[in-house]
């Protein structure tokens, strides 16, 4: 038997103390905003205490009943209360562990049940780590040096593929752990280049962290940073890298004449680049000419992306995959996307547009994202509403709007957003079906990005 709070927290995917313990002080600043009681906002719990609440060891006292109660919106009886737990738990992923947390804390009991030892296994491996770090103070050591190196490329892989709350304490800590390292002195010069590299990949992963937030004149600011770190790496494939970046956020934010300065920016200074960055490069120019009716650089720059991948080898930041990597099947969705932002009314775009969200329906395939799986459906929405296709739209859509709000990032609003202004022109804005649509698409889009569920 376990807990239903237990359970929530193994269905919601925060199982880890940093995931939870973000959506506890969000929760917290929540609940202080709607009873004006400031000290609410600072309320914060440790470690040990998260994994007694998750292990029926301590119940939650205070303050803390009235968050919870609030976060899952649900009676705090209801939430201690004992329910089956399901018999084969989903894979755990690590969390951070306080240092001083006692040793008791780790004991396996005999017979304790696999997922309960993993779970403090990788407890244990994150206190050596830290410990390890720790140790090297005096110099930057290189087991430090790999350990960040080997957290980019996980936190690189899985950014597309999981809620943001899941990496964006560890990203945050990887980057404050960088730039101490760089401004104490102590690394060597042969280490100074690698560092900038990680605070460039770091900084970048960080400025679409608070693009998906709805912020982008914070990602700005990191992309900026990622730009200096990039140039100070002297790694060129970098600096192009995080002017497409910059092109995205200027993309997503309705600035269409700066999403087109910076993916152009971004291939002049990719230049001679072989990885799949200068592909995404077109595909980024591709996308911000739709929005401003240049049809003729469209097809010229998905006509280049073409060119591109057949002469493209793959290169150090394609290996980190994610977002530092442009496959195949996105480069169609982005075809596909342009297109539709022209106005492409043709039978072939609606044939092109099921062919990309065809190539998203598997979450298992290595390239698969869940903002660019929501964007292909979307845009196959507004493909079949060109030929009036009011039902196939809805149809298109709906997989959009079910989806969590640990997912509804900035990007995918805007995306049904579209859907939503061409709901309101020609043959089908009197429909009930588009009435109804228009409505699910408001009510979709109503909390901030990433908003707690409620």
């Amino acid at each position: 038997m376990a807990t239903l709070l237990r359970v929530l927290l193994d269905q919601q995917g925060w199982k880890d103390y940093a995931t939870f313990a973000h959506q506890f002080r969000l929760a917290a600043r929540s609940l202080a905003q709607e009873t004006g009681e400031a000290s609410l906002a600072t309320l914060t719990l440790s470690e040990s205490t998260f994994e007694r609440w998750y292990f029926g060891k301590v119940t939650p006292q205070n303050d803390a009943r009235r968050v919870l109660t609030h976060l899952f919106r649900r009676p705090i009886n209801q939430l201690l209360a004992d329910v089956p737990q399901p018999a084969e738990p989903p894979p755990l992923d690590c969390g951070a562990v306080s240092p001083s947390a006692p040793y008791t804390e780790l004991r396996a009991d005999h017979g304790a049940d696999p997922y309960w030892m993993e779970r403090h296994a990788a407890m244990a491996a994150r206190r050596a780590i830290r410990f390890a770090m720790g140790a090297e103070r005096s110099e930057v050591g290189r087991e430090t040096l790999s350990y960040l190196q080997d957290e980019a490329r996980r936190i690189a892989e899985i950014y597309v593929r999981v809620p943001l709350g899941t990496v964006l304490d560890d990203l945050i800590h990887n980057q404050n752990a960088t730039f101490r390292l760089l401004e104490s002195g102590r690394a060597k010069p042969s280490q100074v280049r690698d560092l900038y590299l990680l605070g460039s990949l770091q900084s970048g992963m960080l400025a679409k962290a608070s693009h998906d937030l709805g912020d982008p004149r914070s990602a700005m600011m990191q992309a900026r940073t990622a730009a200096v770190c990039a140039d100070q790496a002297e790694h060129r494939g970098m600096s192009a890298w995080v002017r497409g970046l910059q092109s995205l956020i200027s993309y997503w934010a309705d600035r269409p004449e700066d999403a087109l300065h910076y993916a152009r920016q971004g291939t002049s200074t990719g230049t001679g680049l072989r990885g799949s960055i200068t592909i995404w490069l077109a595909g980024l120019e591709a996308r911000a000419a739709a929005l401003v009716g240049d049809a003729e650089t469209v097809h010229a720059a998905n006509r280049r992306a073409d060119e591109l991948r057949d002469r493209t080898v793959p290169d150090d930041l394609d290996a980190f995959g994610g977002d530092f990597y442009f496959p195949q099947a996105k480069q169609e969705y982005y075809d596909v996307e342009a297109c539709v932002l022209l106005g492409d009314g043709s039978g072939n775009l609606v044939r092109r547009a099921e062919e990309a969200v065809r190539s998203y329906s598997d979450s298992r395939a290595s390239h698969w994202a869940f903002g660019d799986q929501a964007g292909t459906h979307a845009d196959l929405a507004l493909a079949r509403l060109c030929t009036g296709d009011l039902d196939g739209a809805v149809e298109a859509v709906q997989p959009v709007l079910d989806l969590p709000p640990s997912q509804r990032n900035a990007g995918i609003i805007g995306s049904v957003q579209r859907v939503r202004a061409s709901l309101m022109r020609g043959m089908v804005r009197d429909a009930r079906a588009a009435k109804e649509l228009r409505e699910e698409i408001a009510a979709f889009s109503s909390r901030p990005a990433l908003a707690l569920p409620r």
